[in-house]
């Protein structure tokens, strides 16, 4: 019996991360197209070839903000807010294959599988740590348990972030792109973003980018690669 209210807990999480992930796929695809754009072509056949999978397939998430994003069920998506970024010159072709590289590394990593048992895991530390602190710290504790929780997650979503990034570098220089156009995005991104507002939910506690272009830069050292 002691194992039940775990259980529940388990249970409601894996329940809520389903309702999700549904309510996401009924979102993109009801707002969501196939990208064709003939400009990018060739950069998806490059990505697909070094994959050894065929042209990969992306798809247009018809929204302002610029962003990339791995869902659930394995596809990746540019939103419109990158390619109109695109059309005015500010990003580059490869550039965007860096994005689509960092999305197939979530997807090949499994992250958003198992951010699942993660968030299953965060609940449970949230409600003993609520349980723990509000014995002696009344009316605060479940307030710093929210905020360990959180730490955690936040940790967890920047740790995926440095994996994707190393697939991406990888895969963009198996395609003959070098890692350059990946470190010149990132170095441009926030202001990016400002151009088009606030970035969406999913983009949440990134580490800072000058860790993630360092984490890339030693890759490059470790490859044995001439600076990018």
């Amino acid at each position: 019996m002691k194992l039940l209210p775990i259980l529940l807990i388990i249970l409601y999480a894996v329940a809520m991360w389903l309702l999700s992930a549904w309510r996401l796929r009924q979102e993109l695809n009801a707002n969501s197209t196939p990208l064709n754009d003939p400009r990018l072509s060739a950069a998806l056949n490059r990505l697909g070839n070094a994959m050894g999978i065929g042209p990969v397939r992306a798809h247009v998430y018809e929204i302002k903000p610029v962003n990339g994003l791995a869902a659930p069920d394995g596809r990746v998506f540019l939103t419109r807010g990158f390619l109109d970024q695109l059309d005015a010159g500010r990003v580059s072709e490869a550039e965007l294959a860096s994005v689509i590289a960092h999305e197939l590394g979530h997807v090949t990593h499994g992250h958003a599988r198992r951010r699942m048992m993660d968030f299953a895991g965060q609940n449970l530390v949230r409600m003993v740590l609520a349980t723990t602190f509000g014995r002696f710290i009344p009316f605060i504790g479940p307030w710093i348990a929210h905020l360990a929780a959180s730490a955690l997650a936040a940790s967890l979503s920047r740790k995926d972030e440095y994996e994707a990034d190393a697939f991406a570098a990888a895969l963009m220089v198996k395609a003959g792109f070098g890692t350059g156009p990946q470190k010149a995005l990132l170095s441009r991104l926030e202001r990016l973003t400002d151009m088009t507002g606030r970035p969406v939910a999913w983009l949440a506690s990134h580490p800072p980018i000058p860790r993630r272009i360092e984490a890339i830069e030693a890759l490059e050292r470790r490859w044995n690669l001439p600076a990018a």
